[in-house]
């Protein structure tokens, strides 16, 4: 192709080799199931991006005609970042359940407390069944440091309808939780616009 320096055109020669070969090669997987079952899902890890995919994936659901709920576990009640904006826009249910980031808490036992009434709250919306996917945002942190019991936790994940989707979000997710999981994303950093002494971004960031 005209127009392209060496390296450029030498790339897309090898790129398009191995695309005809994949094309030519695939096969479709067999024993694949069919229709609707309901999956956990858990994005961790230390990158940026595990709520935002969180949140596309409500948008996507949305768009499907399913009813969809978020949780924040760390996020306080009025929290106004841009995701919450959008979701009101749209009609979604949200609750913010934390009192902010915890490595700015004054009061680690409040903060534990706030955890642990947000889990009844959660549960009950998994028990009702009146959502098709539900986001417990920044979970992970109540269950690594012993606000909520995994056991229970375990227990009402495995009891919900077979047709309702969870995604939990969040650093550090317990091997339980990662075991259970239907999908796992660990989500890593390769660069942080941060480490450049680049602060947080409207609409990036929150």
């Amino acid at each position: 192709m005209s127009g392209l320096d060496g390296a450029t055109a030498a790339r897309r020669e090898a790129a398009m080799r191995e695309l005809r070969s994949a094309r030519d090669n695939y096969r479709k997987a067999e024993g694949i199931s069919r229709g609707r079952r309901g999956l956990l899902i858990v994005n961790t890890g230390n990158g940026k991006g595990k709520t935002t995919a969180a949140l596309g994936l409500m948008m996507r659901a949305h768009g499907r005609g399913l009813r969809t709920r978020m949780f924040q576990f760390l996020k306080h009640e009025g929290a106004r970042f841009g995701e919450h904006r959008t979701l009101d826009t749209l009609g979604l249910p949200h609750e913010g359940l934390g009192d902010g980031f915890t490595w700015r808490s004054r009061d680690l036992d409040n903060s534990a407390d706030m955890a642990a009434h947000g889990w009844l709250l959660a549960r009950a919306a998994i028990e009702a069944n009146e959502d098709d996917l539900i986001v417990l945002d920044e979970f992970t942190y109540p269950l690594k440091y012993g606000w909520v019991a995994w056991p229970e936790v375990e227990a009402v994940l495995r009891a919900r309808d077979p047709q309702m989707h969870v995604v939990v979000t969040g650093r550090d997710a317990l091997p339980e939780l990662i075991t259970l999981a239907d999908t796992v994303s660990e989500i890593q950093p390769v660069k942080h616009a941060y480490a450049a002494g680049i602060g947080a971004q409207t609409g990036i960031e929150y």
